[in-house]
């Protein structure tokens, strides 16, 4: 077995202070970070995903449903749209960004910088089970890990080191991710190496 962490859309655009802020996400980002310091060596691969939105037609809008249009957040070359600062000691191996012209929720949307995908990335590394934390619970976080699922990786949620918009699209986002055979954990539950 090989595992990897997926940190999902953990930017200052998706936290307090951010132009579509998640309550509690700044403290998400710093309850990252601690997990991935202690538990590092849990992981034979680290990725994270990033909103990195350049002309995403209709993704954006003056007047946003906050359903299928958002107003603009994820802005590509913004201090924003980088990862958190809380993240900067992060030791990751695969960056993915998505979104850039169309929406994109799911990391498995996204490119590396060579061009290649998460899923080819972490084929590639061999990885066979991934954690997935980060921003939002309810839209990207479940996005990603039912993806995952979908691609045949066996797939966890470690639920304390996410947030929802909301907690009613945070509970329905449970509920599709069990469904799919999503393992919801809490981080405490995950082996220190």
């Amino acid at each position: 077995m090989s595992r990897a962490l997926i940190v999902v859309d953990v930017q200052p655009t998706f936290c307090e202070g951010g132009s579509l802020p998640v309550e509690g996400g700044n403290a998400v980002a710093e309850r990252i970070a601690a997990f991935a310091r202690t538990h590092r060596g849990a992981y034979d691969l680290v990725a994270t995903t990033q909103d990195w939105h350049i002309d995403p037609g209709s993704h954006f809008s003056d007047t946003p449903d906050f359903v299928d249009t958002w107003p603009p957040h994820g802005v590509a070359g913004t201090a924003e749209a980088e990862l958190h600062p809380a993240l900067a000691g992060l030791d990751t191996d695969v960056a993915v960004k998505k979104g850039m012209y169309a929406a994109a929720y799911s990391g498995f949307e996204g490119t590396t910088a060579d061009g290649s995908t998460l899923q080819r990335a972490l084929e590639a590394a061999g990885v066979t089970d991934v954690d997935v934390v980060g921003l939002a619970e309810s839209h990207c976080v479940a996005q990603t890990a039912l993806d995952a699922q979908e691609a045949g990786f066996t797939t966890r949620v470690l639920t304390d080191l996410t947030e929802p918009v909301s907690e009613e699209l945070g509970a329905a986002a449970r509920v599709r991710m069990t469904q799919a055979g999503v393992v919801l954990a809490d981080s405490g539950e995950v082996d220190p190496d």
